[in-house]
């Protein structure tokens, strides 16, 4: 074979390799979801059936996420838009539903999965709200994820969305539903382990982030460095929290990767405790690389700053 065949058949199998890895791209499922824990759940599912595009990184406060032109661009290619819903996303995601003129994935949509409605949401307030009251969804807490139990429930439904929009390949969604299922429930034991010793200890959160979660492991939330939901802390509202950590003994204050530490760190030393800082997301931190490993994570840490100040 001479020099100008051989690189004729060369080019004849990248151009077939190019056609074949288009031709199975456009077979996938295009998924958006509004975050990585979404992201991260619709991979677990999805395998090579699906594309996954994720809109806020984990590190940010997923209230408050820039709507970037490339995200108007992932929507209007989306098949599937999975949301946190309950007014998370409401102050950027609907311009980037308006800007994509995508149809398939509008609410309502047949492309459009609102992940809250079939999970526990707590804190749904009663009686009229005001703004008196800070950031207060009224729909209830949004950061519902943060519950082995709920992830379970947002992988069924995304499990029963994949299936409807692709049937050829639901044996196989639901094989990998079935394998998350089972490495979810033997995470669990283990996390369940690990917290035992600390069933009932009182701590501190900066932000409302944590109910889900500090209820499944049996923590009790006894105050926040904000004084209301979104509402920066004031020095009359710190030293109150400061005091009354000191009459209940309490050491210990969670906060997200968002948050600046400085009050957090001085409450803190006024107690002679600690701050610790957890991943409320997938990709909170480096170690946080999907949606196990969030709690993998969270556990480990949060059990040894809870040894270190509690002694058990």
């Amino acid at each position: 074979m001479t020099n100008r065949h051989r690189l004729f058949a060369a080019v004849l199998v990248t151009v077939s390799t190019l056609a074949s890895t288009t031709a199975g791209a456009q077979n996938r499922l295009s998924v958006v979801a509004t975050t990585e824990d979404l992201g991260s759940l619709a991979r677990e599912i999805g395998g090579d059936k699906v594309t996954v595009t994720a809109l806020a990184r984990g590190y940010q406060d997923p209230h408050f996420v820039d709507p970037k032109p490339s995200f108007i661009l992932a929507v209007s290619k989306a098949d599937v838009l999975i949301v946190v819903g309950r007014e998370l996303e409401l102050g950027w995601l609907p311009p980037l539903l308006n800007g994509s003129r995508n149809s398939k994935v509008q609410p309502g949509a047949k492309g459009y999965l609102d992940a809250s409605l079939n999970v526990r949401i707590l804190d749904i307030p009663a009686g009229q709200i005001t703004r008196a009251m800070g950031d207060v969804h009224p729909l209830g807490n949004p950061h519902y994820w943060l519950e082995p139990g709920n992830g379970r429930r947002i992988a069924e439904a995304i499990r029963g969305k994949f299936s409807e929009l692709s049937s050829a390949d639901a044996a196989y969604f639901t094989q990998r539903y079935k394998d998350f299922d089972a490495r979810l429930a033997a995470a669990e034991q283990r996390w369940d382990a690990t917290m035992a010793a600390y069933k009932g200890t009182r701590i501190v959160t900066y932000h409302r982030s944590w109910p889900n979660f500090m209820e499944r492991f049996g923590l009790v939330v006894m105050g926040y460095v904000e004084p209301k939901p979104g509402i920066p802390p004031s020095p009359s509202h710190t030293l109150e929290l400061v005091q009354e950590m000191k009459a209940q003994g309490v050491k210990l204050i969670v906060v997200e990767p968002y948050f600046d530490t400085k009050t957090p760190d001085s409450v803190a030393a006024q107690v002679g405790g600690r701050v610790l800082v957890l991943a409320p997301s997938v990709g909170g931190a480096k170690e946080a690389t999907d949606y196990i490993q969030v709690f993998d994570y969270n556990v480990n840490r949060l059990a040894g700053a809870l040894k270190q100040v509690t002694g058990k």
